[in-house]
């Protein structure tokens, strides 16, 4: 529709795009209402023949894993449109049908049960987001960042698209639920999990791939940085735990002390990073690299508290960090500049940002009542029981978190206005506050009673460890 809408018609197009994510977003809420909770198999299965002769179908379901994820998605990009409203004034046409392309493929890449097919949605959000750096970007810059992200993301999936043609080529198909039941030799588990991890590695992202994310967050329009932080960032753990752990049992325990070691340098080197940025968007990036090796950890602890703890920190980094993204975009509408030493306090000129601000932070740190509270326990408590070292260096993140946060929120709000830099001072409309709201409430939701996402989760999150250990015991 928003391809036959003349270009000149602004908020024709605005209007068509948010309502359209907005319905995708309410039918999303229908599968959680319809959703079986004592069943760890996958729902609201479609099949259907795609290349018949080479036995590759159109598969799609959804288990208590990829749920949440998918309703996380759809509720961020009428978000984002709203974000947009205002601040996206050339090619807008262009930038809507991008975004809604986006979501499409992103959806499709938490419903798949192909393994190629999965391949085609996980490199296809590439080229929306690809377009919306190099094009919708606020600096000069962003055309590298672009690069940055196509070339570092594309060479890692090259090799997974590699270990994928291996394993159709051995088992005759790519349908994921025949694929748990299918063994694969020592060597071969180690080639394909590797060739796997460089790809999901990329998108985590883990040191030392993560060079291309700070770079892509700042160049990126508010919008991109909120689902790049949002979604894009939990492809990575999703395909560690969809396919990696369950499908390669022997190579993910063999190389779980190089995962613990990646995750845990990644912790300590971006939060000490992280206190040494001055960009408003760098300190958020680097804090997401943080949050998502400490995810890494959860995983990789192989039992159900840390998986179960790495999704409930999935979605609540997913919630939170955009948020955060959002009023970094507020500041920079305002005020046109995300350097950190222009700001100082906005507690006397925007109240309401301000008291967003901080209750943001406090859910960035994993105070008690907010959702990275629950995620972060739960995976500390698996990570204590797979590995106490790790679980004790990991925990570094929780002090060096608080550290970068509270500094960061008491250099934007105390302190004396500086008023010969910026003239002219607005809180929140209402537009911004009703973005807003939606997220403190799901934080707080899922801080204080999360096991309405914990039962939902359960059932799958058993169903993987109970194949990882079947698959292992085959080598018994």
């Amino acid at each position: 529709m928003i391809l036959f809408t003349p270009e000149s018609k602004h908020e024709s197009i605005k209007m068509t795009a948010l309502i359209f994510s907005f319905v995708t977003f309410a039918l999303s809420l229908f599968l959680w209402v319809w959703f079986d909770n004592a069943s760890a198999h996958f729902q609201f299965v479609e099949k259907y023949s795609w290349i018949p002769i080479a036995n590759i179908h159109f598969y799609i379901g959804i288990d208590g894993i990829s749920l949440f994820l998918v309703i996380l998605n759809t509720f961020l990009f009428p978000v984002c449109i709203l974000a947009s409203w205002d601040s996206v004034k050339t090619n807008l046409k262009e930038y809507m049908i991008a975004f809604l392309f986006m979501e499409t493929l992103l959806t499709g890449v938490f419903c798949v049960l192909d393994l190629l097919l999965f391949y085609i949605f996980f490199e296809g959000v590439l080229i929306p987001m690809f377009l919306i750096i190099g094009v919708w970007g606020s600096r000069e810059r962003r055309i590298r960042a672009a690069y940055q992200l196509f070339l570092y993301t594309l060479l890692g999936s090259l090799l997974m698209l590699l270990a994928i043609l291996a394993i159709y080529f051995q088992v005759g198909t790519t349908d994921l639920q025949i694929l748990y039941t299918a063994e694969f030799s020592e060597g071969k588990q180690i080639f394909f999990w590797l060739a796997f991890f460089a790809s999901f590695a990329v998108k985590v992202p883990m040191l030392p791939f993560h060079i291309w994310l700070p770079e892509a967050h700042v160049e990126a329009p508010t919008a991109g940085s909120v689902i790049l932080a949002g979604i894009l960032l939990k492809l990575g753990g999703y395909g560690l735990l969809r396919f990696s752990i369950p499908l390669f049992p022997l190579a993910s325990i063999y190389f779980t002390p190089l995962v613990y070691t990646m995750s845990v340098l990644a912790v300590m080197y971006a939060s000490l990073t992280t206190l040494r940025q001055v960009d408003l968007k760098r300190i958020i990036a680097y804090s997401s690299v943080a949050h998502m090796n400490f995810v890494t950890i959860g995983l990789f602890a192989l039992n159900v508290q840390g998986i179960e703890g790495a999704m409930i920190l999935m979605l609540s980094h997913g919630l939170v960090s955009s948020a955060l993204f959002l009023g970094v975009g507020v500041l920079y509408d305002r005020y046109h500049t995300r350097l950190l030493r222009y700001y100082s306090g906005l507690v006397m000129t925007m109240p309401i940002f301000i008291t967003i601000l901080l209750f943001l932070t406090l859910a960035n740190i994993g105070t008690p009542g907010t959702s990275s509270f629950v995620g972060e326990f739960l995976v500390i408590l698996g990570a204590f029981q797979a590995n106490s070292i790790v679980a004790v260096l990991g925990g570094t993140s929780l002090i060096l978190g608080a550290a970068y946060s509270l500094w960061l929120y008491n250099r934007i709000a105390y302190g004396n206005l500086k008023t010969y830099y910026i003239h002219g001072f607005s809180d929140l409309n209402r537009r911004e506050a009703a973005i807003m709201a939606p997220f403190i409430l799901m934080i707080l939701v899922m801080g204080i009673y999360p096991e309405i996402f914990l039962d939902v989760m359960h059932p799958s999150v058993v169903q993987a460890i109970n194949i990882h250990v079947a698959n292992l015991g085959e080598f018994s």
